[in-house]
């Protein structure tokens, strides 16, 4: 195989931007398109001159001309088209989250493991520059034993637009936690290299959008229907075996100063560290009360940083793929052990 050939299922916003990411890889073409919306997909198509056009995405699960797939779809349709398409003989990129639960994403594990095809999920925040030097500094051993890391993401106004799946539980499972919070906690535990939580106690709330508050401008939708029963708050303190915690804490909306703030934060024994921008925290040996703070310039991206580049590089030389499948799935359980959590007012058992 000298190419990966492409289909696209779904051809909102991310698939635009997703489109510009594949077609970075000398051996990628994106030769086919998928959208209910007949105008999304002519959009799409006509940008990147892609040659078939489906209104059914089985049909395009069916053309001869695809080896691989990415979805980008409601929450709720991720698992059964991941599954479809694995069924139909291709390799699956998935946007986040993993599923709409643990079962179902245990269930497109077993198929991929069952029909031989690849499958991963597309967690963006793993590949960009600052986290991979990050990434690379604690797996050296720099910070010492990783105790406890803190990551959160809060915007002032970010819901996606009002009457979009976005704020429609039946379609995306819940709110911000899926949406932002998925990527922050998959790239603390990816950091910490730590994918072994024990216990898992969580808030959400909905706050704003149900007031048709907050919203930003992200996301398509012609409906009248500005139904909101997500959360637009979460947060979540994850006990790890090793006796490490994470606190996680996303909000699509939020009263605060600044229009958005986001980091990953993780103390160790022998240092700490900041992700965005990329820092290195010691405190001096001659001087007790002096911090200092070290700016770690990051780098041109490392090779194959793209999530489509380590996907392609994969398939045709044997790349190890960066996210797993069963990294995704721990995710997922925390995601769902935070559902739990914020119904019954308990800490939930892993």
């Amino acid at each position: 195989m000298s190419e990966i050939r492409f289909g696209f299922i779904g051809s909102g916003k991310i698939s635009h931007f997703s489109a510009e990411a594949l077609l970075r890889h000398p051996q990628a073409k994106l030769v086919a398109a998928q959208d209910l919306n007949e105008e999304r997909v002519d959009d799409l198509a006509d940008k990147f001159d892609i040659k078939h056009r489906f209104a059914n995405s089985s049909e395009l699960f069916a053309c001869p001309e695809v080896d691989a797939v990415y979805i980008a779809v409601p929450n709720k349709f991720h698992a059964p088209l991941a599954i479809e398409a694995m069924r139909a003989g291709k390799h699956v990129l998935l946007e986040k989250p993993f599923a709409m639960n643990t079962a179902e994403a245990e269930e497109v594990i077993r198929v991929s493991k069952e029909t031989g095809r690849v499958f991963t999920l597309g967690m963006n925040q793993r590949f960009n520059e600052d986290s991979q030097k990050i990434k690379a500094i604690a797996a050296g051993g720099a910070l010492g034993d990783i105790y406890y890391a803190k990551a959160y993401w809060f915007r002032r106004e970010g819901i996606p637009k009002l009457g979009t799946w976005f704020g429609n539980k039946a379609l995306a499972g819940a709110g911000a936690i899926n949406d932002i919070g998925v990527h922050l906690l998959d790239l603390c535990l990816h950091t910490m290299d730590n994918f072994d939580p024990v216990s898992v106690f969580g808030t959400t709330y909905t706050k704003f959008g149900n007031r048709g508050l907050g919203e930003g401008g992200w996301g398509l939708s012609d409906s009248t229907d500005t139904t909101f029963d997500v959360d637009d708050l979460a947060s979540a303190l994850i006990k790890m075996r090793n006796g490490a915690t994470v606190s996680l804490e996303v909000s699509w909306a939020a009263h605060m100063g600044e229009r958005e703030r986001t980091d990953v934060e993780l103390y160790g024994t022998e240092m700490g560290a900041s992700m965005y921008p990329a820092k290195l925290y010691k405190r001096d040996p001659y001087d007790a009360d002096y911090q200092v703070v070290e700016n770690v310039a990051a780098q041109a991206a490392l090779p194959h940083c793209d999530r489509f580049h380590n996907f392609i590089n994969h398939l045709l030389d044997g790349e190890p793929l960066l996210v797993t499948p069963d990294q995704a799935l721990v995710v997922q359980k925390i995601l769902d052990a935070v559902a739990v959590s914020t119904r019954t007012g308990k800490s939930v058992e892993l």
